[in-house]
């Protein structure tokens, strides 16, 4: 029998501890993005017998594991057994020790033995305690972030959020960091999909599923790097912003409990190509398609804002996450040692971690002072030629094959030179002025928390 130990000082208390991890969402907090898991049944609770049932992908393969709770103690602790899976045996269990008022420590121990016995052992032994030391630096990291996050608000109380948009990749991540704080969440589909929908191309949107709602967020629209920038496509990502947004904004304004504050997702292209150019807030706009798109979008929340709720427009920059978005997309060559430079490499590169992407939404729910544009970019942009090189040494890859501006030119049109071969080095300026603190502030520790490269971690044994 094999046995992982891993412990880290966590910033709430022993229950505050426990009730993050009993929250719908932990799991998806939990799991790592490069883990190929699926969830095929969630357990109820954390309570004895309550069973948890995932599937892994191995290769071409996909095999269930299924695991029970048992010995669930309120406040202290649970643990989980595999009943069918990949190993052998498998017995984790989950302790939370308080450590004083506002703080505690989590434990995790594993007891574990490989298939095959001692030639499983030999084979794969070494592999899977890497793996684990991997996973559980980044669970504890998430878990005391995310804690930190929601305890750094004056106002804690629980909020009632109604979003749209929720599949999306930065959705994917939003819902489950806000259950896990206490929040209550609806998410709104498009479509005749289950649960509560609407039509924003039909202009369909029934008042009473935003009556009451503390708060409203809206992240629905079109990606602009899709494909090449038709004139059909054009009209398409203006209007999945404008008529969607805009009908959010009138059923808002209509209602007679309003939500306190509309946060409404934006885009760092309304600065358009700007160079070297330090730009904040209060400077100009661009020109060019996505600085139209931008400023159309962001003017059709008017409503909203003339019937006194707060509206706050999310100016996000390149959200950067293994599990979706411009970073899957370049991770697949990169890892092969065929990543390089896009054009120059000269352009900056505005962007921010999705886990800080997500945080900066709660902080534009819980700051009142916050109301308007707000960029959402690390304090750190750099250039594409950096981020090459940063990726490239994280990954412990070559990055010597550059992708020529002539070649995106062909390949995608107008969309190339716009979304890969310009930019713009936008700066936080308000998330900054009003507390908001980044996890990964510089693009490397991103990566390496991001990736599971992290070279140093809290004590294993």
């Amino acid at each position: 029998m094999d046995t992982f130990h891993h412990r880290s000082r966590m910033p709430a208390s022993g229950s505050e501890l426990f009730r993050w991890h009993a929250r719908p969402g932990a799991f998806e907090r939990l799991t790592p993005p490069w883990e190929p898991v699926e969830i095929v049944e969630r357990p109820e609770s954390l309570e004895d017998g309550t069973r948890a049932v995932i599937a892994i992908r191995m290769g071409p393969f996909r095999k269930r594991w299924v695991a029970e709770h048992r010995d669930y103690t309120p406040e202290t602790g649970f643990d989980d057994v595999q009943i069918a899976g990949p190993f052998a045996h498998w017995h984790h269990r989950h302790r939370m020790h308080p450590a004083g008022p506002d703080a505690s420590e989590l434990e995790d121990r594993i007891e574990y033995r490989l298939p095959l016995g001692f030639l499983g052992r030999l084979v794969g032994g070494g592999s899977v305690r890497r793996k684990l030391t991997r996973m559980f630096r980044y669970r504890h990291a998430v878990t005391a972030e995310d804690l930190r996050a929601h305890g750094s608000a004056s106002d804690s109380r629980p909020l009632k959020v109604v979003i749209t948009g929720a599949s999306g990749f930065l959705g994917r991540t939003l819902v489950p960091f806000l259950t896990t704080g206490g929040h209550e969440v609806v998410t709104l589909a498009r479509g005749d999909r289950e649960g509560p929908s609407w039509d924003p191309a039909a202009g369909r949107l029934d008042p009473a599923l935003l009556e009451g709602a503390d708060a409203v967020i809206h992240l629905a629209g079109e990606n602009v790097a899709g494909g090449r920038w038709s004139a059909a496509r054009k009209e398409r990502i203006l209007r999945s912003r404008t008529d969607g947004t805009g009908l959010v904004a009138r059923t808002i304004a209509g209602l007679e409990r309003p939500p306190a504050v509309f946060v409404c997702a934006s885009a760092i292209g309304v600065y358009g190509d700007r160079g070297d150019e330090a730009l904040d807030e209060d400077s100009e706009g661009g020109t060019g398609f996505l600085a139209d798109v931008v400023r159309a979008w962001e003017a059709v929340c008017t409503p909203a804002a003339d019937a006194g709720v707060r509206v706050v427009n999310l100016r996000f920059g390149i959200i950067l996450g293994a599990a979706g978005g411009a970073l899957a997309r370049m991770l697949p060559p990169f890892r092969l040692g065929l990543g390089g430079r896009l054009g120059s490499g000269r352009q900056v590169m505005s962007w921010v971690g999705v886990d800080d992407a997500a945080a900066a939404v709660l902080h534009a729910l819980r700051s009142e002072e916050l109301s308007g544009p707000v960029n959402v970019t690390a304090p750190e942009p750099l250039s594409n030629r950096a981020f090459t090189k940063t990726l490239g040494r994280v990954l412990r890859r070559w990055t010597f094959l550059p992708a020529p501006a002539f070649a995106l030119r062909l390949l995608f049109g107008e969309m190339g030179d716009a979304v890969l071969l310009r930019g713009a080095r936008v700066l936080p300026k308000r998330l900054l002025a009003t507390g908001f603190r980044f996890r990964h502030p510089d693009l490397e520790s991103c990566l390496r928390h991001g990736l599971g490269r992290t070279e140093s971690g809290t004590e294993s044994e």
